[in-house]
Formats: structure tokens, C-alpha cells, sequence
């Protein structure tokens, strides 16, 4: 009975193109989502990352253009490196 009811609910989310969202205790829980849409999701989750890293790059330069610039030690503690001897 289960196995019959995940079916005709898959194939509403793959017939209608919609998700479908299960609860437990009243709160979202899973979600049935066609496949593709899952792809979709993923190239976007990637594409958001590509763009943070330049957004950070853009802005790095951009302090660097205009001559802000942190020390080695700065640097060292940022990223909880041991400074060299």
C-alpha cells in the first residue's frame, strides 16, 4: 500500500511538475521533487558558488587596487596558521 501510495504521488510530481512536501509531527520533513528539478537545483547551487568566489575576488582586488592590504601576520592568524620562524 505504501509502495502504490510513494508511486502515484511520484508521478503526480513528475505528471504536474510540482513538489511534494511530507511532513513529520507537523513539520517539513522530505520532499519528492522530479529529477530534473533536482538537477536544476544543483547546477544553481554551483553556479551561486562560482559567484561568491568572484564576488570575493572583484572585491579583493578591489582593495588591493586601492592599497589596502593586511600583514603576513594578519594573514597567519586569519587563517590559524603558524607564522614561519
Amino acid at each position: 500500500m505504501a509502495r502504490a501510495r510513494l508511486t502515484e504521488l511520484a508521478e503526480d510530481v513528475v505528471g504536474n511538475g510540482s513538489e511534494k512536501v511530507l511532513t513529520k509531527d507537523g513539520a517539513s520533513y522530505v520532499a519528492l521533487v522530479d529529477a530534473r528539478r533536482l538537477d536544476y537545483y544543483h547546477a544553481l547551487k554551483v553556479e551561486h558558488a562560482s559567484l561568491m568566489l568572484a564576488d570575493g575576488a572583484i572585491t579583493g582586488l578591489q582593495q588591493a587596487l586601492a592599497g589596502q592590504f593586511v600583514s603576513d601576520e594578519e594573514l597567519d592568524r586569519a587563517l590559524g596558521v603558524t607564522p614561519a620562524p
